[in-house]
């Protein structure tokens, strides 16, 4: 069966204030985008990667990914994640429903080889893979400015990406939600969760190096991760 990886690149990175997508930013020498793209064209098990990009940097992007073998088509993206996600579906409309997806916010460029080896084992035995790590820090739940509920420590992670489907799957989680007027989303197992509850979502374990370069901040953490990989 086939591997996509499909990597979200169509945020415009309003919260890092760069003037241009977050992903076309170098850190080390290198896009973000690439970095990211470049995990997934380098892994044995991923057969085709499909970049997603907002359309006014469609050409920008195709001209960093364009040494990557493994890239097919670089497209337009939506307004939002969910848009984007839902437009990489439609990309992959003719493929067979066992066809491995694997999706990923273009900036996490420090994704590595065992984490997506661990999301590729994951879909084995399960239709949905999430990527997580332990929280280290306190969540609580805050209504009204008060604390509502504190939930477990040891019970809450912090999601990641890749996450990972089958196709049929996901595109039919996808169809409901687009559906429901009242959509709301930030991740794709959010999706898989709300509009196929019977559908069991395993987590495996993340790393802290693939975070989510967000803000300015996480720039400069960033800088360093990539300095120690050269």
């Amino acid at each position: 069966m086939a591997t996509v990886a499909v990597v979200l690149a169509g945020g415009i990175g309003q919260r890092m204030g760069a003037g241009r997508p977050k992903q076309l930013i170098e850190v080390g020498g290198r896009p973000i985008l690439a970095l990211s793209v470049a995990a997934f064209d380098a892994h044995p098990g991923v057969d085709e990667v499909l970049v997603v990009m907002n359309a006014g940097h469609l050409r920008d992007a195709a001209a960093m990914v364009a040494p990557y073998r493994k890239v097919t088509r670089v497209i337009e993206g939506g307004d939002t994640r969910t848009a984007s996600s839902a437009a990489a579906l439609r990309a992959l409309a003719d493929r067979p429903d066992d066809t491995r997806v694997l999706i990923h916010d273009a900036a996490r460029p420090f994704v590595d080889r065992p984490v997506i080896d661990r999301v590729l084992a994951g879909l084995d035995g399960y239709e949905a893979v999430a990527v997580g790590v332990p929280s280290s820090d306190t969540i609580v739940e805050v209504s009204g400015g008060m604390v509502a509920a504190m939930p477990p420590r040891e019970s809450l992670v912090r999601f990641q990406t890749p996450q990972a489907f089958r196709l049929g799957t996901v595109r039919e989680a996808y169809e409901l939600a687009l559906a429901d007027p009242a959509l709301r989303a930030t991740d794709d197992c959010g999706i898989v969760h709300r509009y196929l509850p019977d559908v069991p979502i395993t987590v495996v374990l993340g790393d802290e190096r693939n975070l989510k370069v967000t803000h300015p901040l996480d720039i400069v953490i960033a800088e360093h991760l990539a300095a120690e990989d050269s």
